[in-house]
């Protein structure tokens, strides 16, 4: 889900951002309506996603069916594997853009008009005005936005629990969706009695990962970050 979902929904929100700050009119009506996913439930947002991927009535399954594609299981009895990791994919970016948006928006208008200015003065093409002069300019924001968002991912608990059941476990499937985290959560919570140290343990592999993913982000950023 981190590998998947952080680079996707970052594009997403990115390009969602610059086009809310080209837009004159209503602005500020589209820029609350991008941020609403930021200030509801998550476990709300995941059970309406959940009905909506249900494989007989959810609304997914329906507009397949209009398009003459066959129903897929999503998340009933023995779906498969990446049916599941992609519902859950699409419900962590979908969840995730709100905050993204913001944060690049924010950005983007804080860059110096002078740069704009410049480019629309040599007919510089958008798409190229968009690499050269926005993604630079705001490449700090870009990194800060990716290293937060592969640590919540990581950290992904009740989503997943949500789509599937409290032990992240789809009904007559060989496997199971569960993350780092609910492993800690189990061992914590007598589902695997006198465990305390392993769930300690998993804190701490659970931080490691975390530190070492974000050293390398560090890292790379040296060269594709500029302050």
């Amino acid at each position: 889900m981190a590998f998947i979902s952080v680079p996707i929904s970052i594009v997403i929100a990115l390009l969602i951002a610059a086009g809310l700050n080209l837009i004159k009119g209503l602005k500020g009506f589209f820029q609350t309506i991008f941020f609403l996913p930021y200030v509801t439930n998550t476990i709300a947002i995941a059970l309406v996603f959940k009905f909506m991927f249900n494989e007989n009535f959810g609304l997914i399954n329906t507009m397949l069916g209009w398009i003459g594609i066959d129903k897929v299981n999503w998340l009933s009895t023995n779906a498969n594997y990446w049916a599941v990791m992609g519902v859950m994919v699409i419900y962590s970016v979908w969840d995730s853009l709100a905050f993204k948006i913001m944060v690049f928006l924010s950005a983007i208008q804080g860059i110096d008009k002078q740069y704009y200015q410049a480019a629309d003065i040599d007919a510089t093409p958008k798409s190229k005005v968009f690499r050269k002069i926005t993604v630079p300019l705001i490449s700090p924001m870009i990194f800060y936005i990716m290293v937060t968002s592969i640590i919540g991912a990581l950290k992904v608990y009740s989503s997943v629990i949500t789509l599937t059941n409290e032990y992240g476990e789809i009904r007559g499937a060989t496997y199971n969706m569960k993350t780092i985290v609910m492993y800690i959560y189990d061992y914590l919570n007598n589902r695997a009695p006198g465990n305390l140290s392993l769930a300690a343990a998993s804190s701490v592999v659970l931080f490691g990962i975390i530190l070492l993913f974000t050293l390398v982000q560090m890292q790379v950023s040296k060269k594709r970050v500029h302050y």
